[in-house]
């Protein structure tokens, strides 16, 4: 792996944990020496976050991780719902949707309240098989830059087990749907699974002091 490759991919990881939270300062003498590489390919991993709205210039000089507030979140899952909903109604067209049966019968015993990691590893499968079946370059791809942001957004709904539940439940009757062709079903199950998460998510932000 190249050595902006690796920067890339451990400042990304940190991001999305929150590792790094919004306005963490990217020093490029500190990053570089934490990291383990020269400044040159630092420079390329915060040109490629930068790229992908993760990171910011607070100044000539100063990169900062970019912030994300209740607009941002709003706009990301306008453009979410989009796609996502295209996304399902195009898979249940694919001829061979059995991989969406079995996925269906995992979100059914799925229990994510008590295994989150397992959980989301779960849907991360699920958004494999969607890219799989959809077979669109420019749709799979404009997908990726949307879920880049979303793993941040996912932590704030982390911690409740209530909602967790229903999520796997709504993946389940999208998994379904899908697997059984119906694909106006699965972009309107889509579309209340996206409702409901953007919901959850913004009533757990904390309330903006006046």
């Amino acid at each position: 792996m190249r050595a902006s490759d690796r920067a890339y991919a451990t400042l990304l990881d940190e991001i999305q944990s929150g590792a790094l939270p919004p306005g963490a300062v990217l020093a490029e003498v500190e990053q570089a020496t934490r990291l383990g590489v020269s400044r040159t390919p630092l420079r390329e991993a915060l040109g490629r976050l930068a790229a992908d709205g993760l990171v910011e210039q607070a100044s000539p000089r100063v990169t900062v991780v970019a912030g994300i507030d209740a607009d941002d979140i709003r706009a990301l899952f306008t453009v979410r719902r989009a796609l996502e909903e295209m996304a399902a109604r195009l898979a249940a067209s694919t001829p061979d949707r059995s991989v969406f049966t079995n996925l269906a019968a995992e979100f059914a015993a799925a229990e994510p309240s008590d295994r989150a990691d397992a959980y989301y590893a779960l849907i991360g499968r699920f958004d494999a098989a969607i890219d799989a079946a959809v077979v669109n370059d420019y749709l799979t791809s404009a997908l990726r830059t949307v879920r880049t942001h979303l793993v941040r957004v996912r932590r704030m709904a982390r911690d409740n087990p209530v909602r967790l539940g229903e999520s796997a439940r709504e993946h389940e009757l999208i998994a379904s749907a899908i697997a059984a062709g119906d694909g106006e079903l699965a972009a309107h199950a889509t579309h209340v699974h996206l409702h409901n998460a953007l919901t959850t998510i913004l009533e757990s932000l904390p309330e903006e002091q006046p």
